[in-house]
């Protein structure tokens, strides 16, 4: 059989995996704190079909001769990079400016194991209060600070107000100035190595490079400050994604062609005995 029609089902399989990432970058385009996907391609092992030689005192070099096989899924990276901001004038929700990310949990209490699977990460910024006073993500998760503890707003609180330093302040129902505590983010040498929970949230990974400093206030070890009243959005451009979608649907047509040559090329060979 012909090596090509492997290589152009190689191909095909592909192109195909770069469309569902190509997709779901579209999909996710106005998905708060979502981080687009990315696709590489590698070749596959390929054929010898003559050695190389050494130079002698006589004759000069040669090369190999090889014939490739076709193309693999190199890998599918997450891009990391910082999205636009859109103001929203709500003061519960929040953007990151900078490195680092939100630290949720499914306990509001003890919370200081970041690795454990109650524990997760987000750049989604649209936080709500349940009927405790917590500041819960809209999946329920409690947004913890940097005790490790969910961030409670007494029920009666009036004036809430985040600073760029992540601390949360109110008036009680007498009127006092009351802090609720601080906002905690945690920072990632390597954010591409997180893996995603769905629900557009991360968990930690031996990969991603976790900071020493495990939960920090915005603004310290290198995180990012917060901005209340607006969200971080979507870094996915359309314009990008919809080239990438007509290189796919090329890419993706012109595999079928080399499998309808080849098919055609046997259907010869067959024909020659008649």
């Amino acid at each position: 059989m012909l090596r090509s029609l492997y290589s152009g089902i190689s191909g095909m399989k592909g192109f195909q995996t770069n469309l569902d990432v190509v997709g779901n970058n579209i999909a996710n385009v106005n998905t708060s704190g979502y981080k687009k996907s990315r696709i590489t391609f590698q070749d596959l092992m390929n054929q010898q079909v003559k050695a190389s030689n050494d130079p002698t005192a006589t004759t000069g070099g040669t090369n190999a001769s090889q014939v490739g096989l076709g193309s693999k899924v190199g890998s599918i990276d997450n891009v990391h990079t910082q999205g636009n901001r859109q103001t929203t004038d709500r003061t519960l929700d929040l953007a990151l400016e900078g490195d680092g990310m939100f630290v949720l949990s499914s306990a509001p209490t003890g919370n200081n194991d970041l690795n454990a699977n109650t524990v997760s990460f987000t750049r989604a910024g649209n936080f709500y209060l349940d009927g405790e006073g917590r500041v819960v993500n809209s999946s329920g998760l409690f947004l913890l600070g940097t005790d490790g503890e969910a961030i409670t707003i007494d029920k009666e609180a009036t004036n809430i107000s985040i600073n760029s330093q992540g601390q949360v302040q109110y008036n009680s129902a007498d009127g006092e100035l009351t802090t609720a505590g601080t906002i905690g983010v945690a920072k990632f040498s390597n954010p591409d190595g997180l893996v995603k929970n769905g629900n557009s949230t991360y968990r930690n990974s031996a990969n991603a490079g976790l900071s020493e400093a495990g939960i920090s206030a915005p603004g310290e070890n290198g995180t990012a400050d917060i901005v209340s009243g607006a969200l971080e959005m979507s870094n996915v451009d359309l314009s990008e994604e919809f080239t990438n979608m007509i290189i796919a649907q090329r890419g993706f047509q012109a595999n079928t062609r080399i499998i309808t040559t080849s098919d055609q090329i046997l259907e010869e060979l067959v024909n020659l005995k008649r």
